[in-house]
This record gives structure tokens, sequence and C-alpha cells, in this order.
């Protein structure tokens, strides 16, 4: 049983998938979907959904972010530009907000667009099941930490990500 139990632990370090014997291997996530107004994130293959979340956003999380500070999760279409294991949220997959829209926007109205939007777990400290209640980030999409361990896993850098009202 070690080692069984240390072959599955050292694959999942290596990013790999390890099911259950008899589990079916998701398909291959290929774009990710947010509705904020349902507070859903899903992963898809094609028209199937993959996985589904329940998901925290910003703490002002009506309409689309329009400059730093804002407490709002911007609304469009992104990128999964990178992630980051050392995150103060247990994990962290970088959205490439903004683009050239939201940075000329922002120019436009005179503001800073912001930027460090992430999908990411809950706090490193929070030592709760699940995450802090409500939407609690500064514009960000959370789940909590098991299930960014599980997305982590599923979802590669460069995959689509549209994010709606």
């Amino acid at each position: 049983m070690r080692g069984t139990l240390h072959s599955v632990l050292g694959a999942c370090l290596a990013g790999s998938l390890v099911l259950p014997a008899g589990a079916v291997e998701p398909l291959a996530v290929d774009h990710i979907v947010v509705e904020k107004a349902q507070r859903r994130m899903d992963l898809m293959s094609g028209d199937a959904v993959v996985r589904s979340y329940e998901i925290a956003l910003g703490f002002a999380p009506e309409g689309d972010k329009q400059q730093e500070g804002d407490g709002k999760t911007p609304e469009g279409k992104y990128v999964i530009e990178g992630r980051n294991p050392s995150s103060a949220f247990h994990l962290s997959l970088k959205i490439s907000y903004p683009d050239a829209a939201d940075r000329a926007g922002a120019t436009a109205r005179g503001v800073s667009p912001g930027g460090d939007i992430f999908i990411h777990g809950a706090p490193n400290w929070w030592l709760l099941p699940g995450q802090p209640p409500g939407d609690w980030t500064l514009g960000c999409i959370a789940v909590t930490k098991p299930e960014i361990e599980e997305i982590w896993r599923l979802v590669p850098d460069g995959t689509p990500v549209e994010i709606r009202p």
C-alpha cells in the first residue's frame, strides 16, 4: 500500500491526474466558461461540461472591471497565461486580464485597469472547509483548496477563458 500511495502522490506532484480504479478519465479541457451571475465556473471539452464549480468573485461583482481596486471581476475573453504554485491563495492560474481593449478603456477613463486576476483557491491561512463566505476576492475567481488542485491538473496554460456577466 505504501508503495502505491507513494507512486500516486509522485504522479500528482508531477502534474499527472491519477484516477481511482474504475474511474473514467475526464475529457480534455479546451476552454473555461465563468457565469458570474450564477457563481459558476465550468471546465469544458467542446460542448460537454467536464467539471463545474461554485465560485466566489470580487467583492463588488456586478458589472465589468473598470479600474484597479474596484472589486469587480472582469468580463470578456481571456486565456490562462501562467500559474503560481507559491500563491498566497493555494495555487493560482493567471488570467490574461487586462487585454488591449481593457487597457484602452482604462486609459480613456484616466485610470489604471488593474491586473493580477487569477483563478485560485482559498487563502493559505484559511483553515475551515470550503472558502470564506460571499464574494471576497479583489476581482479574482475563487474555489476551494481541493477544487483548485483539480483545476490545476486539468487546465493547461493557454486555455481560453470566457467570463460572462
